[in-house]
C-alpha cells in the first residue's frame, strides 16, 4: 500500500501578517520604550520582510489598485503624524516606504503595455525614488529626514512582484532582503530568518478578512505604546 506524501507546514497570509504584527509590536515597544533590551529589537526584523513581501503579493491580486495605495499611504500619513508629534522626527516610516514602493510596481504595470516612452517615464520613477530615498536626505542637514530602509527597503516589495512562481518570489525577497542587511547592517541580518516562514507561504489568504485589522492597529499601537511612554517619564 503506497503511503500518502507528507504535506509541509503551510502559514496563510494572514498567519504571516499576525506573526509580522506581533514582532512589529515588540520591535516598537524596545525602540520607544526599552531601548537598552537589543532583544526586542533582533525579534522586531521578522516583521519588515513580511510585510513587504505581502505589499507585493497585494499588488498583484488587489481589484482598486488606487484604493490599495490610497488605504497604505493614507494610514502611513496618520502614522507619520503620530510619530511627529511623539518624536518630533520627520524620519519616513514604514508605510511610506511601501507607498513608494506601490508607486513603483504600478509604473511598471503601465510600461509593460509598450506604448510610447512609458519605460522612460517608469526609468525617471525609479531615479526618482532613489533620490528620495539616498540624495534628499543629505541635502537636508540638520534633520534627522530619511526613508526607512532606503531605497533598498522600497525595491524588495517589487522583487516580489516580479516574481511568477513561489521560488521566484521567494528568491526576489531573499536579494531584495540581502541588499537591506548590507545597507543597515547590525541585528538587520536577523531579518534573514523571515526567509524560512515565507517559504511556508502558500498564496492562500486564510478564513477571515483581516485586511482593516492590520490597517488600524498601525497607528492605534504607535499612539498606546507613546502614551505609555508619556506615564512612565511622569510627563
Amino acid at each position: 500500500m503506497e503511503r500518502p506524501s507528507k504535506q509541509r507546514f503551510q502559514l496563510t497570509s494572514n498567519q504571516l501578517k499576525l506573526i509580522a504584527l506581533v514582532s512589529m509590536t515588540i520591535d516598537h515597544v524596545g525602540l520607544m520604550l526599552l531601548p537598552q533590551h537589543i532583544i526586542f529589537r533582533i525579534v522586531g526584523r521578522l516583521a519588515f520582510p513580511i510585510f513587504a513581501f505581502m505589499i507585493g503579493e497585494g499588488c498583484r491580486y488587489t481589484s482598486h489598485p488606487g484604493r490599495y495605495l490610497g488605504t497604505v499611504f493614507g494610514v502611513g500619513a496618520v502614522g507619520q503624524i503620530v510619530y511627529l508629534i511623539a518624536a518630533q522626527s520627520l524620519y519616513q516610516r514604514i508605510l511610506i516606504t511601501f507607498s513608494f514602493s506601490i508607486v513603483l510596481i504600478y509604473m511598471l504595470q503601465w510600461s509593460r503595455k509598450k506604448e510610447g516612452m512609458r519605460w522612460l517615464a517608469c526609468a525617471l520613477a525609479f531615479l526618482l525614488a532613489a533620490f528620495l530615498c539616498e540624495g534628499l536626505p543629505h541635502l537636508l542637514p540638520g534633520t534627522d529626514f530619511g526613508i526607512d530602509y532606503g531605497f533598498s527597503g522600497v525595491l524588495l516589495p517589487v522583487l516580489v512582484f516580479l516574481g511568477d512562481t513561489d521560488w521566484e518570489k521567494l528568491t526576489g525577497a531573499a536579494i531584495g532582503l540581502l541588499f537591506v542587511c548590507l545597507q543597515t547592517g547590525s541585528v538587520q541580518w536577523f531579518s534573514l530568518v523571515s526567509l524560512l516562514l515565507l517559504a511556508c507561504y502558500h498564496g492562500k489568504r486564510g478564513k477571515r478578512k483581516l485586511k482593516y485589522l492590520f490597517y488600524i492597529y498601525y497607528p492605534v499601537h504607535l499612539v498606546v505604546i507613546w502614551g505609555i511612554g508619556l506615564l512612565l517619564s511622569g510627563n
